[in-house]
């Protein structure tokens, strides 16, 4: 799983340092701000203490903490101070029951941290978005492998265009030189051979020698298309 981040970048600002845990990096430039400073004095005075009426109301003050953590964070506007500036910021919260016991006597937390730009996570939660975020990740290299793919076919496409183009310019040589050849040939042998094998008849000639038939050239170079070569990759209609 790809997930691109960095751990303790601080930012100096009028009010102080910011100092975020964790800023995960997304695709085209984004990010998202992760902090792990949630107050949890309270929620853990209610997992001591055995008095139902006690606990009750220390899980009302966590959940109270938690919004009031939310704000300070949204006070913080981290997305003002950071280049670029993230989507939003997420409150983790190590463990689901802090979680769920936060939402258990503020059932609003999640829309209120929505509405503040701060979004309060439990540990199943932030993985969730990690994936999200890696998912994301994998479709932006797939984007860029096809942008490359599609370059890479276009350098080719050019580059069998020009070799194509090249051989048949050597093919039309070829076969010019051999038109050449053959009118020169049949002129020879119209115009100088049949006269000079005469020689031979008038025994005139040397010996054992003989003038032998100039061979016509029959094949011709076969010219290449661009076209038929590219429509053999093409998927059918």
């Amino acid at each position: 799983m790809h997930c691109d981040f960095t751990q303790q970048e601080s930012k100096s600002t009028e009010d102080g340092r910011l100092r975020p845990d964790l800023i995960v990096k997304l695709p085209g430039g984004k990010s998202i701000i992760v902090d792990a400073k949630a107050p949890l004095s309270e929620y853990l005075e209610a997992m001591d203490t055995t008095d139902e009426n006690i606990r009750n109301q220390k899980l009302a003050l966590h959940a109270k903490q938690i919004r009031g953590h939310i704000s300070a964070l949204s006070r913080k506007n981290y997305w003002e101070q950071f280049n670029p500036a993230p989507e939003f910021v997420v409150l983790f919260l190590p463990g689901e029951s802090v979680f769920t016991a936060a939402l258990q006597f503020d059932p609003s937390l999640i829309e209120f941290g929505v509405n503040e730009r701060v979004i309060p996570a439990s540990p199943t939660t932030l993985i969730a978005l990690l994936r999200s975020v890696a998912y994301g990740w994998r479709q932006e290299n797939l984007a860029e492998n096809a942008e490359k793919i599609s370059k890479l076919g276009k350098d080719l496409h050019e580059s069998i265009s020009i070799l194509t183009s090249n051989l048949n310019k050597i093919a039309k040589g070829l076969n010019g030189a051999v038109d050449a050849f053959n009118s020169a040939r049949s002129s020879i042998e119209s115009r100088m051979l049949v006269r000079a094998r005469r020689f031979k008849e008038l025994g005139a000639s040397s010996p054992g020698k003989e003038i032998e038939e100039v061979l016509p050239i029959e094949k011709a170079a076969q010219m290449l298309q661009a076209d038929e070569l590219f429509a053999l990759g093409q998927p059918e209609e």
